[in-house]
């Protein structure tokens, strides 16, 4: 799994953080996400698909085995 963020795009929604906050944190002067690991653990995964997945902003992109999520 291979994470990237567009953090332009970010609305400073929080809910990546409240879904993995140790994968995701948020600007301290901006709100927007900021990636602490591009690479997470396994035992993440479902997390990090879920912060993905609930995005309002779809700043968030998940890649695994080369391909999109």
């Amino acid at each position: 799994m291979k994470i990237t963020i567009e953090p332009h795009k970010c609305v400073a929604a929080g809910l990546c953080v409240v879904a993995e906050d140790s994968v995701f944190d948020q600007d301290e002067e901006s709100g927007t996400v900021v990636l602490l690991t591009d690479a997470p653990r396994e035992d993440l995964r479902e997390n990090v698909l879920e912060a993905a997945r609930i995005c309002p902003a779809q700043a968030i992109a998940i890649r695994q085995d080369g391909t999109p999520a």
